[in-house]
């Protein structure tokens, strides 16, 4: 998938879900918010290290937390305005459902 700066979506509805406090990135707050029932959506970068990426896919499985795989660390941090994230969870059902639609437009 090749990335085209200011074309995708997804990373345009994740810095605004970020802005509006909807958005906890980091492995910490992301098992917090899987395990706590606050995340909507689960998503890992694609660069992600093998065991992040086992880890995260296994635990939403488990937990039944919608999970997918986009952009690299540094893109999924920027997007935020963070340093590079590996792994991220979008605590709003609403950002969530369009973000997982825009999903589906890119792969």
């Amino acid at each position: 998938m090749k990335q085209i700066p200011g074309k995708d979506k997804v990373l345009s509805m994740l810095g605004l879900a970020a802005r509006s406090r909807n958005v906890v990135s980091g492995g910490f707050a992301t098992e917090a918010a899987v395990k706590g029932g606050t995340a909507a959506l689960v998503i890992i970068a694609e660069d992600a290290s093998g065991n992040t990426r086992k880890k995260y896919s296994n635990m939403c499985d488990f937990y039944e937390v919608p999970c997918a795989f986009h952009g690299t660390k540094a893109v999924l941090g920027h997007s935020m305005g963070k340093d590079e994230r590996s792994v991220l969870a979008v605590t709003d059902e609403g950002f969530a459902d369009s973000i997982r639609k825009h999903l589906g437009d890119s792969e």
